[in-house]
């Protein structure tokens, strides 16, 4: 791995290992990519492993498995370091190894899950948060951000089992999972005030979010039996 002081570490990773890691394909936890791109493009997919649960991105990998390798160790490296340390904020300290194959060389970028999230990504405009979902790094809902920081925050959470939430249960008993704007539409107030009630049933363990079709829907964490 990259040291502190510049030094270039030979992964413990053998060149079969390599090759079985890249013949499971890109995942939640593997990325592929040929060469690093600009840094704000690297950069995105840094901080959706962050802040899902960690990852590797093989640099010198195509889409289609195929090994190319790297041409500059220094080069990629310094992409690398820039995306993760200048655009991640806070930033993300990162692991990048070195895999010898016969006709070149393959970085095993480790990306560790971060101990406080959301990692926020610098944009032109506003921090963005992405994180991983399936073989992507998407860009985050704003319940999913909101979730993040209540779960990594220093504040407890706290609700009331009131009227909402007792037309929320019963809703799901019967159906099973809800998204926002339905459940707006189920207890007659705003897509906001819906979103804080699930947010929060969410950050109290009751609820969990997931993604289906591109929409985030919840249901709950423990299924009622």
């Amino acid at each position: 791995m990259k040291l502190p002081n510049g030094e270039i570490v030979i992964s413990d990773m053998n060149p079969s290992d390599l090759r079985h890691l890249i013949q499971t394909g890109e995942g939640t936890f593997l990325e592929f990519k040929k060469t690093v791109p600009a840094p704000a493009k690297i950069a995105r997919e840094i901080a959706a492993f962050a802040n899902t649960s960690g990852g590797t991105i093989l640099i010198g990998v195509e889409d289609n498995k195929q090994i190319t390798g790297i041409r500059s160790y220094f080069e990629e490296e310094f992409l690398l370091q820039e995306a993760a340390q200048k655009l991640c904020v806070p930033a993300v300290q990162i692991y990048i190894e070195l895999v010898h194959l016969p006709d070149t060389d393959v970085m095993v970028v480790r990306v560790p899950e971060a101990k406080k999230k959301p990692v926020y990504l610098k944009g032109k405009k506003k921090r963005q948060v992405f994180v991983r979902f399936q073989d992507e790094s998407v860009l985050a809902s704003d319940e999913q951000t909101e979730i993040l920081k209540q779960q990594y925050s220093d504040t407890g959470v706290t609700f009331e089992y009131g009227k909402h939430e007792q037309m929320l249960f019963r809703y799901l008993n019967e159906y099973g999972e809800i998204n926002v704007q339905k459940f707006s539409e189920l207890i007659n107030v705003t897509t906001y005030r819906a979103s804080k009630i699930l947010v929060n049933l969410v950050s109290a363990g009751i609820l969990k979010l997931f993604r289906k079709s591109e929409k985030d829907y919840f249901t709950f964490a423990n299924p009622v039996k």
